[in-house]
């Protein structure tokens, strides 16, 4: 019976690491299989759970560290970005009038809700600015980008 346990509760992490996708919960799966089998072996309780503790501490303690070694971003490693880091960086013009409560911008076609990066600047529609983040689906954006009215006559 207590194998049966510890083999849901490892399905049922690794199920949940599908949603996550963080490779943590993972871990615990791999420790909650080592105790089914330290169960399955006739193991007491307390020993099946120093099994999965043990079990689960020494694989977050090896893989860990490996998995944040090559993780990289696109920019990093030379790939070409897409998603959100493909946006943030990129140019985009105001639809709407950008504030720190509300706004509208143009990104690569795309229609996006917009707030101002800093709280204190106010975009007018027309003006080009840079996306500095994206937060769920909410770009905030900066006025660095100088629009056409700012440039100089010789480089319009």
């Amino acid at each position: 019976m207590d194998a049966v346990f510890w083999i849901v509760l490892g399905v049922v992490l690794a199920v949940a690491e599908i949603f996550t996708a963080t490779l943590f919960l993972i871990m615990f799966a791999v420790g909650a299989f080592a105790a089914a089998g330290a169960a399955a072996l006739g193991a007491p309780v307390a020993v099946q759970a120093v099994v999965f503790a043990a079990v689960s501490a020494l694989t977050v303690l090896a893989a860990r560290p490996v998995i944040q070694r090559h993780k990289q971003s696109a920019m990093e490693s030379g790939d070409t970005a897409f998603g959100i880091e493909a946006i943030e960086g990129s140019t985009a013009l105001v639809l709407e009038q950008v504030d720190s409560d509300k706004g509208m911008v143009k990104i690569d076609g795309e229609v996006w809700s917009a707030r101002a990066y800093d709280a204190t600047q106010v975009l007018v529609p027309g003006e080009r600015v840079q996306v500095i983040q994206v937060k769920g689906a909410v770009a905030l954006v900066w006025r660095d980008v100088a629009t056409p009215a700012e440039l100089p006559e010789a480089e319009r």
